[in-house]
């Protein structure tokens, strides 16, 4: 990946998962949120240290829930992936990846969530005065995530 001088635009990337059937399955979504991760830090001091200060030691990595938004359009996709979850199916772990692209669409970074099952889903709302369009939600928790460079 060539280093570039200003930072790439949001609005381009792809969201892929192994699918029920063994296909990988190609979503568009319209946002992507909670990407990260979380690092515990324990502090330890030893009763005859020479000092005061204590120690800091790496403890436990956490990947925060990632929220993933899409227009409803008719796909059963996600759907079919939490009714399996949900009916305590638990070889439905899969692996997410959100590939950025460029502004030419080509690929740039991909975030890999390792282990990932989904733990929330919530539906459109409904408004008969409206005109918005109407967007699904879907909530991953994932095990371990992964940043690399997507050439």
């Amino acid at each position: 990946m060539a280093i570039r001088n200003y930072p790439y635009s949001q609005f381009n990337f792809t969201v892929e998962w192994d699918g029920l059937n063994g296909d990988t399955i190609q979503a568009g979504f319209q946002e992507v949120s909670g990407l990260g991760m979380e690092i515990t830090v324990a502090e330890y001091r030893a009763g005859n240290a020479a000092t005061n200060e204590p120690l800091k030691v790496t403890g436990t990595v956490k990947t925060p829930d990632v929220t993933l938004k899409r227009g409803v359009i008719g796909s059963l996709d996600l759907y079919e992936w939490l009714h399996a979850v949900r009916d305590g199916k638990q070889d439905q772990l899969k692996t997410v990846t959100i590939t950025m692209k460029s502004e030419d669409r080509e690929n740039v970074l991909k975030w890999i969530l390792s282990g990932a099952r989904p733990m929330k889903f919530t539906g459109p709302s409904f408004n008969a005065k409206g005109t918005d369009l109407a967007i699904e939600e879907l909530v991953l928790a994932a095990e371990r995530i992964e940043m690399k460079d997507a050439a």
